[in-house]
């Protein structure tokens, strides 16, 4: 009888897990149209309701240092946002660009940069309509620059462990350190954004030829900076890095610069805990319920598929199947399943790297490949309609390149 209620526990959670991920990797169904956090949110009530996890076990299975990390970057980028940085760098990029070509690779350089240093979705939120207001603007061509904006982002968020979701997750599931792996793989960012660069500006070459920048104004004021403001965020930010290179704690280092900020600003907290993604963080909490739900099954385990024997094969089986899965599942949900297997790889360091660098890599195949693709599309759609091919055909040259070259540097490096 125990073992009965046992297998209908395990096909229950599977069959919860797999509604849920069907409907996140959806996007928004006609027949149930729930967003990717109201899908996750389904998923875990399921779980406890069923009887599948306990109340006590879904509170436990919630990885509280990557909501407390990606609160605390959210904070942070609120108050730069709130001090006009945004705007303030999408004015000065337009006034010092020169060309559509400079102006291509100043937006990718901005995009990349933040995206390494803040949460690639919040850099995106925040930058997309101030690019579109700065091409506008200029009166160039908005298409290149969109693309630009979303892979660099993505490109560039994996130069850090607080760049993107899944490095935050990877970070906390591995326990490695800050430096070492900025010291590793910022490298391997930095040549794939060139190579990112290189595509479009080739792809874009005939457009960008022909364009010119109207860098007229009108009536229409330039951006003010709140240079106290700034320069508060920008001096308790830079002690934040400095606690993150130094070894401590990730999350409560950037909660604390958060906090301080809070205190020193004499802001308004209302306005702006208002500019704080709340839904993705209760998408994450109840993702870490759905697949926690699941690893109680063991199933995870039992499906773990064979990446070889060395770590050369192991590394390029596990950038295919990265690549893959990430486009089918989404990559932070596959990263939660996978990183449960790279312990019992042979070289589980630079197998946690191989993972961050082709989930977040993969992101570029399709506008549905992260959320910041479909934050860039979704922000820019009353000025540009980008189509699912007029992404694809360049996002998927850039996903093949920068993920062959980033491997093959990673393993090189090690």
């Amino acid at each position: 009888m125990h073992g009965r209620v046992s297998l209908n526990k395990e096909v229950m959670a599977v069959v919860i897990f797999v509604i849920t991920y069907v409907l996140i990797s959806g996007r928004r169904l006609k027949v149930l149209p729930l967003y990717r956090p109201a899908a996750a949110l389904l998923g875990a009530v399921l779980m406890v309701a069923t009887g599948v996890m306990s109340p006590e076990q879904a509170y436990r299975s919630v990885d509280y240092n990557t909501i407390v990390l990606l609160l605390g970057m959210m904070l942070i980028a609120a108050y730069l946002h709130m001090a006009g940085f945004f705007g303030w760098a999408a004015d000065w990029i337009l006034r010092r660009a020169g060309t559509p070509r400079r102006l291509l690779l100043l937006v990718m350089l901005t995009s990349a940069v933040l995206s390494a240093l803040l949460v690639n979705d919040t850099v995106c939120l925040l930058l997309t309509p101030l690019v579109v207001a700065v091409i506008v603007r200029g009166r160039l061509p908005l298409l290149p620059y969109l693309m630009a904006l979303a892979t660099s982002a993505n490109t560039g968020s994996v130069a850090t462990l607080v760049g993107n979701p899944q490095c935050m997750i990877i970070g906390q599931m591995s326990g490695m350190s800050f430096g070492h792996y900025a010291l590793v793989v910022t490298p391997v960012a930095a040549v794939c954004l060139a190579i990112n660069y290189a595509v479009l500006a080739l792809g874009f070459r005939k457009t960008l030829s022909t364009a010119t920048i109207d860098a007229g104004r009108g009536a229409e004021a330039a951006p003010t900076l709140d240079l106290k403001l700034c320069g508060t965020v920008g001096a308790v930010f830079a002690l934040v890095l400095a606690g993150f290179f130094l070894g401590f704690n990730l999350p409560w280092t950037a909660m604390s610069g958060a906090a301080l900020i809070m205190v020193v600003a004499r802001r308004d907290t209302h306005v702006v805990l208002k500019h704080v993604d709340w839904h993705l963080l209760v998408f994450f909490a109840a993702l870490f319920v759905v697949v926690e739900g699941l690893n109680e099954t063991g199933l995870p385990e039992k499906l773990h598929p064979s990446f070889g024997a060395d770590a050369t094969t192991q590394a390029w089986n596990l950038t295919w199947f990265s690549v893959a899965g990430s486009n089918i599942f989404s990559n932070v949900p596959f990263v939660l399943v996978v990183g449960k297997w790279i312990g019992s790889l042979s070289q589980p360091d630079l197998m946690w790297k191989v993972l961050a660098v082709t989930t977040t890599f993969a992101g570029n195949l399709t506008i549905l490949g992260s959320v910041a693709n479909i934050i860039v599309v979704e922000s820019a759609r009353g000025h540009c309609e980008v189509g699912f091919w007029d992404y694809a055909r360049f996002g998927i040259p850039v996903t093949i390149l920068t993920t062959l070259a980033g491997v093959a540097l990673l393993l090189a490096l090690h």
